[in-house]
């Protein structure tokens, strides 16, 4: 593919005049958008705008390759425009931008275009080709000199291994001038958050400068369309010096031992000649595999607003944990599907799900699966934040949030006493009746959403702790991510989540059970029923779903002593504890259905990962798995879950109204058998399903694919 083919005449602007980057960047969309290669012209303008909320797209050299990628983009697309006068762009060398180069690229798994607007980022680096394209006098002389300059311009692969070629002294005939073999040696790696431009632009940077100081360089790329010339061991081994300009992650652990000097990606386009000097004089650390210093080739001044940043560790837990709850959950949900075919879905009771022995293997295998759920949300998240060490932290505050304070509960204690009979007076009272769960004590579980305090908990106690120990002698190095950060780390979460977060469920908890009582004990069974729908929604699996649930399997032990005394099943009081199990389990199964119909019928506001897990949704939905909508909230609670509250509350309220009964405390749509009014029952559940869909339509923003 050749540049040209994505640039139309009508997309390129040489007379270009505006006031503003705002007004230039407005403009650039509107060539875009001329040339017919974008299908919804204000989304692609919000992409745009959203990458350079990132970091600014002016490079510096007065260029400026703003992009954005989505499914608003049908096919791939340039736009050019030559503003002679110049225009503030918050450029990265704070020189106006006299060349601006709009990139529309599709969402997409072929990445063909990559590579050509990879090659076209690489040309913007020499001065001559700018220049020509400033002068040009019309349209087609300007894709003329693109077309002259991309014909004579080998492709991004070949240019690389040209230079590398020629830094070893392969090839030389062919290729490039051999430099001095006794040459300081220098291996790099450039990389940036979108890899279209910003990465390819540093590899030129360091090449150009590298050939001009008389260095050997091998230059690794790490953009969208992958790692290319990947450095070897024996690159590495061979090397005298390392160069990271990075605002992406990159495999640090290989350098360890190196002379490493950690910058921006900006840097390698615009400082390339100072990091050659820094090579060049061996001005460097030694990288000695410390995560914390791994952690700043991510770290860009230019790396994006704190939001952005908050969003993006989320995302690596939900990312990470989306596996287990899709696995787990179905395999559950298939075990439902197996009793059922057996003949226990209306006789199963608590057991239903693990009566049969196939359905027990694969309710315990799948229950595990999603019992991970919270510890990888929590651990993931803590990893974005503070790389390998907050990994420990954050699985250890998961696994606290997803099991409460209920394990300590097995301990016993002499009063007032710990150990060996010495009396520890208030402090040991303290340690033994706040932190260690009493018997009939409230639910302390604090489920997916103390999941996500305790990863962001995890991550910032490792950041402090990595500050901290800067000082520490550099004998203590290796001691750091083995012994001081896990250890002190995971007792200080560990003292966090057991003493404040659980507890402060656990109250919550307790007043949340009596709040349900009272309800249920004035008679109010469309309130009850609206509220322990919400509850079921809420959180999803957390204490406060949990609180409804316990409070409805209750009203079932409830309902069986009624029956024991005598009364028949269609006493009022009976039939309120059925009334209100019918409305939990509405509840619940509303959240995952209602997610899916939104990911079908509003796909710009979900993510491509996202869609793809609408179908495991509906199963989970259908089975009483409320925990498939974790992923969704965990994303965007503050949209999602408001959203998936009301359709539930919408359910529960309705099933209650239609005076909807259910006998049994699991199972969706395999126990429906034991339902009241069951087709009324179908009708709450799709309403409900139907208002968070719609809700999340209007209220989700398109997401930045």
């Amino acid at each position: 593919m050749r540049i040209t083919e994505l640039l139309d005449k009508k997309s390129v602007k040489l007379d270009a005049a505006p006031k503003s980057k705002n007004e230039a960047l407005d403009l650039a969309v509107d060539l875009m958008a001329d040339s017919g290669k974008i299908k919804d012209k204000e989304a692609y303008k919000k992409l745009v705008y959203a990458r350079e909320e990132e970091s600014t797209t002016g490079v510096g050299e007065g260029i400026a390759i703003p992009h954005g990628k989505g499914d608003c983009v049908e096919n791939p697309g340039l736009a050019a425009m030559v503003i002679k006068d110049g225009v503030d762009f918050a450029s990265l060398d704070e020189e106006p931008v006299n060349i601006l180069f709009l990139i529309a690229a599709p969402d997409t798994e072929d990445n063909v275009h990559l590579d050509v607007l990879s090659k076209l980022s690489m040309m913007l680096m020499d001065e001559d080709f700018r220049n020509n394209l400033i002068n040009a006098k019309d349209v087609d002389e300007f894709i003329e000199i693109i077309d002259k300059a991309d014909e004579e311009r080998a492709d991004v692969d070949e240019s690389l291994a040209v230079a590398s070629e020629s830094a070893s002294g392969e090839a030389a005939e062919d290729t490039a001038k051999v430099l001095d073999p006794n040459a300081v040696k220098v291996v790099a790696v450039t990389s940036c958050p979108t890899g279209i431009a910003h990465t390819y632009m540093a590899a030129e940077g360091l090449s150009k400068a590298a050939e001009k100081a008389g260095v050997n360089i091998k230059i690794e790329t790490r953009g969208s369309s992958g790692a290319k010339n990947v450095l070897t061991d024996e690159d590495i081994a061979a090397a005298d010096f390392v160069i990271v300009t990075a605002d992406a992650k990159v495999p640090m652990d290989r350098f360890k031992g190196k002379k490493v000097v950690q910058r921006k990606v900006a840097d390698g386009i615009n400082k390339a000649d100072e990091l050659m000097a820094l090579a060049k004089a061996g001005d460097a650390p030694i990288f000695s595999g410390d995560s914390s210093e791994e952690g700043e080739t991510t770290k860009s001044e230019e790396s994006g607003s704190a939001g952005h940043k908050v969003y993006t560790w989320l995302m690596s837990g939900v990312s990470h944990m989306l596996p287990f709850v899709i696995g787990g959950g179905i395999l559950v949900a298939i075990a439902f599907l197996i009793d059922t075919i057996a003949g226990y879905g209306a006789s199963g009771g608590g057991d239903f799900g693990s009566i049969t022995p196939l359905a027990a293997l694969l309710k315990y295998i799948g229950g595990l699966s999603m019992g991970l759920m919270v510890p990888v949300l929590a651990g993931y998240i803590a990893y974005a934040i503070a790389d390998r060490p907050g990994l420990a932290v954050g699985f250890v505050g998961g696994m606290l949030a997803s099991s409460g304070n209920a394990a300590l509960s097995g301990y016993t204690f002499a009063e007032g006493t710990l150990m060996d009979g010495k009396a520890l007076g208030a402090f040991g009272q303290f340690l033994s009746k706040f932190a260690f769960q009493q018997p009939n004590g409230g639910n302390t579980v604090s489920g997916f959403l103390g999941g996500i305090a305790a990863g962001f908990l995890a991550g910032f106690l490792v950041l402090g702790l990595q500050k901290a120990c800067e000082k520490l002698p550099q004998a203590m190095d290796g001691l750091k991510p083995t012994l001081i950060y896990p250890l002190v780390g995971i007792f200080l979460e560990g003292v966090i989540m057991c003493f404040i977060l659980n507890p402060v469920i656990g109250v919550v908890n307790t007043g949340l059970s009596n709040m349900l009582t009272a309800i249920s004990d004035a008679g109010m069974l469309t309130v009850l029923g609206l509220i322990l729908g919400a509850m079921m929604a809420i959180d999803m699996g957390g204490p406060i779903n949990k609180a409804a649930y316990v409070f409805g399997t209750g009203m079932l032990t409830t309902a069986a002593g009624y029956l024991e005394q005598g009364m028949s099943a269609s006493d009022p009081k009976v039939e309120a504890c059925y009334v209100a199990m019918a409305a939990i389990m509405v509840g619940g199964m509303v959240p995952p259905v209602g997610i899916a119909l939104a990911c079908w019928i509003f796909p710009k506001k979900f993510t491509k990962a996202e869609r793809g897990s609408a179908v495991s949704n509906v199963v989970m939905g259908a089975s009483f798995i409320t925990e498939g909508a974790i992923p969704f909230a965990a994303a965007d609670p503050l949209h999602v879950i408001p959203c998936t509250m009301v359709g539930a509350g919408v359910a529960g309220f309705l099933a209650a109204l239609f005076k909807c009964t259910l006998m049994a405390p699991h199972g969706g749509l395999f126990v429906f058998a034991t339902v009241g009014n069951p087709l009324l029952y179908i009708v709450s559940w799709l309403v409900g399903s139907a208002v968070t869909c719609v809700m999340l339509g209007f209220l989700k923003k398109n997401v930045e694919q």
